[in-house]
């Protein structure tokens, strides 16, 4: 009779109040008309080509190689035990650089550290570092490059080409005064046979 439309199924109501947006292989099996299956099959390709850019490929799917893992993070140098006795004061770590050393793909530190002083030029500690056992575990040191013995100092540190670079300054005998180094030296390390190798000098072999 005119006036009175009959109530929807429960059914269609239902699936309206429960789905916003009906999921397109529903829709593609009701009874619709020609361009209503064409709209949908855009759709869904639509949708799929969208899914691919978002999500990885399945498994054994051609196309570009997995991405390599990434390099740990180098090793902290500020919380590391280093052979350098202060006397019971403060250690300060001055430089430090970081590279892959040994090719295993992670990256290590090099530190120069020395012992908290009042005035005057303290000597420095270079030393390499890697990461600890433990997860929350400190670096360790492996290798000491620069005794602080030695009395030199750091003034410039890079790691390049898988290579330890530094400049070192100190003195000629004890009697050139701690300000005033007068010995200069551009020096180098490479890990090589289980030690770092000193171009040209002895090598300064890991802890």
């Amino acid at each position: 009779m005119p006036g009175n439309h009959a109530a929807p199924p429960p059914q269609e109501t239902s699936r309206v109040q429960h789905s916003a947006a009906p999921d397109l292989a529903d829709l593609a099996h009701t009874h619709a008309r020609p361009a209503h299956w064409l709209a949908t099959a855009t759709a869904t390709a639509a949708v799929v080509a969208l899914a691919g850019l978002l999500q990885p490929g399945p498994a054994g799917a051609t196309g570009a190689a997995p991405a390599a893992p990434r390099p740990a993070p180098a090793p902290e140098a500020a919380g590391a035990d280093y052979p350098l006795d202060c006397g019971g004061g403060s250690r300060t770590v001055a430089q430090r650089a970081t590279g892959d050393l040994d090719g295993d793909g992670n990256p290590e530190t090099v530190a120069v550290v020395h012992c908290e002083a009042g005035s005057g030029n303290p000597p420095h500690g270079l030393y390499v570092l890697t990461r600890g056992k433990g997860k929350d575990a400190p670096a360790r040191v492996v290798a000491t490059l620069v005794e602080p013995g030695r009395h030199q100092n750091v003034t410039e540190l890079s790691v390049r080409g898988g290579a330890v670079h530094a400049t070192l300054v100190g003195y000629s005998t004890p009697d050139v005064p701690r300000c005033c180094p007068d010995e200069n030296e551009q020096v180098s390390w490479h890990w090589q046979g289980g030690a770092f190798v000193r171009a040209g000098r002895a090598d300064a072999r890991g802890a």
